[in-house]
């Protein structure tokens, strides 16, 4: 992926059952994607109080 896409993939695990976490780059919001087979689905990521996981700019510098 470029580094200018609208989508990047910040974590990724398994091979045939695939879950990721990509991040929004626009808006900051992470989202789950699962993948399985001929099947999948995409959730935004939430925190404690049910609002969407957002990038922080603390994590850039890390």
């Amino acid at each position: 992926m470029g580094k200018h896409d609208r989508f990047q993939i910040v974590y990724t695990q398994g091979v045939t059952e695939i879950v990721r976490v990509l991040l929004d780059t626009q808006t900051g919001v992470h989202y789950l994607q699962t993948i399985s087979g001929y099947a999948g689905g995409l959730t935004p990521l939430l925190d404690a109080e049910g609002k969407p996981l957002c990038w922080s700019t603390e994590e850039e510098h890390l």
